[in-house]
């Protein structure tokens, strides 16, 4: 990867070097397939044709340099706040008075999950800054422990401030979420508003709280629920010992593909899924992008509500967001969801979700 020093703000292209890709060629070619017992499917996780359907494509269909081309398209930029490198896209509206958002990815997403709302927004007249969180893609590894979601939302804000962006709103998915969440709390005097895919609510154990539920939100906690007890073992791996997990799948680009598989699923397109994987192998943070769960689940947790503006933009197919404990965390002051069934809104639905933010920060503008 190349930079060039600009004050602290300094240019950056994606140049992977052509023996890292010859190096994961040659990883693929020698995968070593796990068992499986007939015809189980993905009853016991990511099955073994899933794997080998994207690890073949990986080694002999899938372009790197076509989307590293496509990726350097965009103005790329590193800065470093607070001991970190912070990558990000910075694009400006060609509009007069354009107004800025910060838009956040969560695991195993990376900044990629947001190109497909780059040109509506811009076209609307929005200022974009996409950057990668910290240990993810081309923000890390990180270096030193205690990057959690609020230390996140604080280079953020600095980000921002350093961006010369006095006012501005937040749109996040997944970790991005509760990301954008966060500096409503750390940066409520210059950001307006936080636009999310989910918002993560949950239940605090008193039984009051479930009497009454409609039927949206006991929907909403049977998804919930069937996460919990199927889908639920990597968020506490990594909880508890990411470093463990680490040797794996910093060794193995089909471990990779298997283990960010769980949640980058076949209703995504290949070169989408393997964008992003790529991105995690190339850059060597495949290992350093789990850790957030650690240092989450070690920091202290809010008590007081948000008070900013949040707005939520949900899928129907996927966990959003219990409306009754999200009005008892945060200011919701929009709540819709939507029958487009992917995790991934913003690459799935990017004119809707360009829609649904545009008509958000209407009222800030």
């Amino acid at each position: 990867m190349n930079a060039t020093t600009t004050d602290t703000i300094r240019t950056f292209r994606i140049e992977v070097p052509q023996a890292d890709l010859d190096d994961l060629r040659d990883r693929l070619a020698r995968t070593r397939w796990a068992d499986q017992i007939p015809g189980s499917g993905d009853t016991y996780g990511v099955s073994v044709d899933r794997v080998r359907h994207l690890v073949e494509y990986w080694q002999g269909g899938f372009d790197w340099r076509a989307v590293e081309a496509k990726l350097n398209a965009y103005p790329q930029f590193i800065t470093e706040i607070d001991g970190q490198d912070i990558h990000f896209l910075h694009v400006r509206s060609e509009r007069e008075n354009a107004f800025p958002l910060i838009l956040t990815h969560g695991w195993p997403g990376t900044f990629v999950e947001f190109l497909g709302v780059i040109e509506p927004l811009t076209a609307a007249g929005f200022d974009l800054v996409i950057p990668s969180i910290p240990g993810f893609g081309f923000s890390g590894p990180t270096t030193e422990a205690g990057w959690n979601n609020t230390r996140i939302a604080t280079a953020w804000a600095e980000l921002m401030r350093r961006l010369g962006y006095r006012r501005y709103g937040a749109v996040g998915n997944d970790g991005g979420s509760q990301i954008s969440a966060e500096l409503g709390r750390v940066d409520a005097e210059h950001m307006v508003g936080s636009h999310v895919a989910q918002v993560y609510s949950f239940p605090s154990g008193d039984p009051a709280e479930m009497a009454d539920l409609t039927e949206g939100e006991a929907q909403a906690l049977e998804t919930l629920d069937w996460f919990a007890k199927n889908k639920m073992s990597f968020n506490i791996l990594h909880s508890q010992q990411p470093q463990t997990l680490a040797h794996a799948i910093m060794d193995s680009p089909a471990g990779l593909v298997g283990w960010l598989g769980q949640l980058l699923g076949p209703e995504l397109d290949d070169d989408f899924v393997l964008t992003h994987i790529a991105i995690h192998w190339l850059t060597g943070t495949a290992g350093s992008a789990t850790r957030i769960y650690f240092e989450n689940a070690r920091a202290e947790q809010p008590t007081e509500p948000t008070t900013v503006p949040m707005a939520l933009s949900g899928s129907n197919g996927d966990f959003h967001g219990i409306r009754r404990f999200a009005d008892r965390d945060h200011n919701i002051v929009s709540w819709k969801t939507h029958d487009v069934f992917s995790h991934y809104l913003h690459h799935s639905a990017p004119e809707l979700m360009a829609g649904e933010i545009t008509e958000f920060y209407a009222q800030f503008r």
